[in-house]
């Protein structure tokens, strides 16, 4: 089923790249991007076989995820949003249910969320926001128990795919208690969810990642886990989620740029001067570097996850990929010439989208900085100058 789910992710490509364009010059979501991905059943991808999904682990989405990249990174994005919901709900096993003390009624809407991913669903992460980035213990959005569930407030930035979601995985502190951070499920129907179309950027234009504002009362089943206090948990169990799953959108993206370029000075009849062909063969070797050191950051991901070891792959991941793609992006942009940063020249795109790969959280610095601080022998997750999360 996993091989299936490649050979789907390739399938639709040519489909994604024919519609790229269009989407990062208007700044429109790719609807029709996602009814494809619903069609192939990749919303299922990292859901359980014995929920409908397709069983897949972090290897097989790195791989997906990639593939999807070569065609349109934006939407690629996107999906790695769903895809860290649903990936991070499935590793929920029973020992680890157990080990947190997750309530049965808890694992029953949590197989619930991955069936309808299965059948379709998809879902946005709402975890960043304005003056704080994606730093879970500075969140401002706060909630508070009342009859029957948690009423939430607060603004959400770079909700990507927001207006287009099932439903938006919401982080928050308790009001009360500001150390304890907890994530909800929101359906997207719930009344008092708002989405301000704020989005209009440099770079991966067509995530539409919109500012979401939540004054909403949710019920007790939307609280991920049934137990309060999990986020920051989550996060130091399952970093592999919030750091390295960019990671294979952007070397993607890195070899995309490759490929258009490859395309472009073939057509132009410009491959027989040997500085373009030696900017190729760098920019192909780095590419090619890029993915091999996602692929055994992923690997070690599904072997041994949240070993130390594995957490430092996971970070020089993102921290490679992010990087290599804006190296790569701008090397075969100058190697193209001025015809290729005209507007809605694959290049140009590919050139911009590459650029957001060492911002996205966590930003190249940040991971360099994890790197050192673990490479000189310190904890990297309390030894920072700032709140990891």
């Amino acid at each position: 089923m996993v091989a299936d789910a490649l050979a789907a992710a390739r399938r639709v490509v040519p489909r994604l790249a024919a519609r790229a364009g269009e989407h990062d010059r208007a700044g429109t979501f790719p609807v029709a991007d996602f009814a494809d991905l619903r069609q192939e059943q990749l919303f299922g991808l990292l859901v359980p076989q014995r929920l409908g999904g397709r069983g897949a682990g972090f290897a097989d989405y790195a791989e997906v995820a990639y593939e999807l990249a070569r065609g349109n990174g934006a939407t690629a994005l996107v999906f790695n949003m769903h895809a860290s919901v649903t990936g991070a709900l499935g590793a929920v096993d029973d020992d680890l249910a157990e080990a947190m003390g997750l309530p049965d009624e808890a694992l029953a809407a949590r197989d619930q969320l991955l069936a309808d991913a299965a059948a379709g669903s998809w879902y946005a992460v709402a975890m960043s926001e304005r003056g704080a980035g994606s730093r879970l213990s500075q969140l401002s959005t706060v909630y508070h128990r009342v009859d029957g569930g948690y009423q939430i407030k607060g603004a959400k930035a770079f909700c990507s795919g927001a207006g287009h979601a099932s439903g938006y995985l919401v982080a928050a502190r308790h009001a009360d208690d500001q150390s304890v951070v907890s994530q909800f499920l929101v359906p997207a129907d719930t009344p008092g969810l708002r989405v301000e179309q704020s989005w209009d950027s440099l770079g991966m234009r067509a995530t539409c990642s919109h500012d979401l504002h939540l004054d909403v009362t949710v019920g007790q089943r939307t609280l991920l886990g049934g137990v309060e206090g999990l986020a920051l948990v989550v996060a130091q169990l399952m970093p592999h989620w919030m750091v390295a799953s960019y990671a294979a959108v952007y070397a993607g993206v890195a070899r995309a740029a490759v490929d258009a370029a490859v395309e472009h000075l073939t057509e132009r009849g410009l491959t027989h001067l040997p500085a373009v062909r030696a900017r190729i063969g760098r920019a192909d070797a780095a590419a090619a570097a890029a993915l091999l050191t996602v692929r055994e950051a992923a690997r070690r991901v599904d072997a041994e996850p949240g070993d130390p070891a594995t957490n430092q792959w996971v970070w020089r991941a993102k921290l490679v990929a992010g990087g290599t793609a804006a190296e790569v992006a701008s090397s075969m942009l100058e190697a193209a010439g001025t015809s290729a940063t005209r507007r809605g020249h694959p290049l140009e795109r590919l050139y911009r989208d590459a650029r957001c790969g060492a911002l996205h959280p966590p930003t190249s610095d940040v991971c360099a900085d994890w790197l050192g601080v673990a490479t000189i022998g310190g904890d990297p997750d309390r030894d920072g100058s700032a709140p990891r999360w």
